[in-house]
Formats: C-alpha cells, structure tokens, sequence
C-alpha cells in the first residue's frame, strides 16, 4: 500500500466533492451490546435515509463495524471474498453513515445512508430488494423506480 502523503498547503479552501461523512462515537457500552455469531459476524441492514427504502444486507465484524463509524462510510466483511470491503471504492455507489442503530437483542445492525451513485445493488439497481414476490403491480415496483 502506498504511503499516504500530504498535499501541500493552499491559500484556497478545498472544492466540495461530495457529502460529508458522520463519523459516529459509540460508547464501549454500546458496542458491548452487539452479538456477533459464531464466524464472528453481525447482519447490517442498509437503509436509504432520505426515501427509507432497505438498500442492502450484508455482513460486519467488529473491525468493520468500528472503521464504518469512524470513518462515516459502510465498511463490510465479504463472506465470499473473507476480506473486508468499503461500498463504493470500486462501483462507485458510496454510502454516508448518516446514523447507526442496533437491535434490541444486538445481533442486527440498521444503517441510515446517504446512497451516492445510481444504487446500492451489485447489479446495478437502487436496492438489492428489487425482486419481489407475487404479481408485479404498483405495490412491488416502487423500488425500481430510483433506478
């Protein structure tokens, strides 16, 4: 990995580039209270802060859980890969940590997000959930409707 450097100083402010991200201190309290399963991991629900659609499930363990609120974007642990993986550093689809929750028996985590680029999904559409059951009427569709 390269090493980091600092750019030199300007008299300019920085051009915005994007959101910024909400970095979030959880008390050891609190991330005492998550429950991790036997592979040392703790489902995160991904949930669009602005339309309150459920973007996206996936998988963190605690490093992940702590670079994701320290650092103000989804950090995830790929269960397929075993590595650990950012949302967006290579689709482009950023997500901004706008709040984290916890369930009340701590084996569930909700992040509320901004959602950057066209969608959460892998395939392209705004939400992992765009396959529904049943007819497809009105009901079912409005999540590919962002797409």
């Amino acid at each position: 990995m390269p090493e980091a450097t600092t750019p030199p100083p300007s008299s300019q402010p920085p051009a915005a580039t994007g959101p910024v991200a909400t970095t979030i201190e959880a008390t050891p309290e609190q991330l005492a209270s998550v429950r991790y399963d036997d592979d040392g991991l703790v489902v995160a629900i991904v949930q669009d802060d602005v339309t309150n659609a459920v973007l996206m499930q996936a998988y963190m363990n605690a490093e992940t859980l702590a670079m994701s609120l320290a650092q103000g974007r989804t950090v995830f642990w790929s269960r397929s890969r075993q590595e650990i993986w950012r949302k967006g550093d290579t689709s482009g689809e950023h997500q901004y940590i706008r709040s984290a929750h916890f369930d009340c028996d701590g084996d569930a985590l909700l992040f509320r997000v901004e959602q950057l680029g066209g969608g959460a999904c892998h395939t392209g559409q705004y939400s992992c959930f765009h396959n529904p059951f049943g007819a497809a009427d009105d009901t079912n569709t409005h999540l590919q409707d962002h797409a």
